[in-house]
C-alpha cells in the first residue's frame, strides 16, 4: 500500500478584513444599545426585538472575524487541524442563543396584547431609519469581500437582512404614529422572531450537522465518489470520508483501488488539485491500494 496526503494551496487574492469587521461590530454594537434604551423608553416591543436580532449579527460578525483569524493558525503537535473548528461550535452557541432570545420576546409579545401600552411611533421610527443605515454601510464594507471567502459572503447577505428587517419596524413606528394602533408594536415584533427564527434556523441545522461531521451541504459525495471512480487505474473506491475542519474548510480521505500502482505522486498532486477546484475540498488525503481485499478497512461484498 502506498499513502498520501495532500493540499490544494490555491491564491485568490485574499484581502484582509479586518478592519471591516472591525466597524462592523462597533456599529452593530452600539446600535444595539440604542435600541435597548429607547425600545424601553417608548415602550416598543418591536425595538427590543430587533436589538435581540442585531444582538445575535454581532455575535455573527465577531464569529465570521475569529472564524477568519483562526483559520490562519497554525496545527500543533496537539491541535493537529488547529483551531478552525471552534467556529463550528460558536455557530452552534450563537443559533442556540437566539433561539432563547426569540422565546423570551414572544412570551412578552403575547403578553402585550392584553395591555398593548402607549409606544412612541416616532421614536421607532428614527431608531429603525437609523439600523437601515447603519446595516447598510456594514454591508457596503463587506461588499468587496473575495467570492471565495463564505464568511465574508455570509456576514454580507446577514447585513442585507437586518436592513429589510429595520425597514420593517420602521414602517410599524409610522402605522402607530399615524393610526394609533399600538397593538401593531406586538404583532411587528412577532413578524420580526419569524424572521430570525427562518433565518436562525438554518444556521441551527448547518452548525448540528458540521459539529456531527457531516458532509458540508455544498459539497455532493455522490458525485464526489463518481469523480474518484473515473480516475485513470482506478478499479475501486473504499472508506470514503468527507467532513467540514470548519465554518469554510472541508477535508476527505478516501482509499483507492490501483492494481497496477501506476499513481505516483504527480497523480495524487493532480488529483488533491481537482478536489479543490470542483468540491471545494482543500484537505485530501488519499491511500493507494494494488488489492483492496487486503485493507481491514474494505467494506464486505
Amino acid at each position: 500500500m502506498s499513502h498520501d496526503h495532500g493540499h490544494a494551496h490555491h491564491s485568490h487574492g485574499h484581502t484582509d478584513f479586518s478592519r471591516a469587521f472591525a466597524i462592523g461590530v462597533a456599529l452593530n454594537a452600539a446600535y444595539v444599545v440604542a435600541q435597548i434604551v429607547f425600545g424601553i423608553a417608548a415602550h416598543s416591543l418591536a425595538l427590543l426585538a430587533d436589538a435581540g436580532h442585531n444582538f445575535g449579527d454581532v455575535l455573527g460578525l465577531v464569529l465570521a472575524w475569529c472564524a477568519i483569524y483562526l483559520g490562519k493558525t497554525r496545527a500543533t503537535d496537539r491541535r493537529t487541524y488547529g483551531l478552525g473548528r471552534s467556529s463550528i461550535l460558536a455557530a452552534l452557541a450563537n443559533a442556540i442563543l437566539l433561539m432563547v432570545a426569540v422565546g423570551g420576546i414572544t412570551w412578552e409579545a403575547i403578553r402585550r396584547f392584553s395591555n398593548p401600552g402607549a409606544v412612541a411611533g416616532l421614536t421607532v421610527m428614527i431608531v429603525a431609519a437609523l439600523g437601515i443605515v447603519i446595516n447598510g454601510v456594514t454591508a457596503m464594507f463587506l461588499f468587496g469581500g473575495n467570492k471565495h471567502d463564505l464568511n465574508i459572503k455570509g456576514a454580507f447577505l446577514h447585513m442585507v437582512a437586518d436592513a429589510a428587517v429595520s425597514a420593517g419596524v420602521l414602517v410599524a413606528g409610522v402605522v402607530i404614529l399615524f393610526t394609533g394602533w399600538h397593538w401593531i408594536d406586538p404583532v411587528a415584533s412577532l413578524v420580526i422572531n419569524t424572521v430570525i427564527v427562518w433565518g436562525t434556523w438554518g444556521l441551527l441545522r448547518r452548525s448540528l450537522s458540521m459539529a456531527l461531521d457531516l458532509v458540508p451541504e455544498n459539497v455532493d459525495a455522490v458525485a464526489v465518489r463518481r469523480f474518484l471512480e473515473t480516475q485513470k487505474g482506478v478499479t475501486a473506491v473504499h472508506d470514503l470520508h468527507i467532513w467540514p475542519l470548519s465554518t469554510t474548510r472541508t477535508a476527505l480521505t478516501v482509499h483507492l483501488e490501483i492494481p497496477d500502482g501506476s499513481a505516483g505522486d504527480a497523480f495524487l498532486h493532480q488529483l488533491c488539485e481537482s478536489l479543490q477546484d470542483q468540491f471545494d475540498i482543500e484537505h485530501s488525503t488519499i491511500q493507494i491500494e494494488q488489492n483492496a481485499e487486503a485493507c481491514s478497512l474494505a467494506p464486505e461484498h
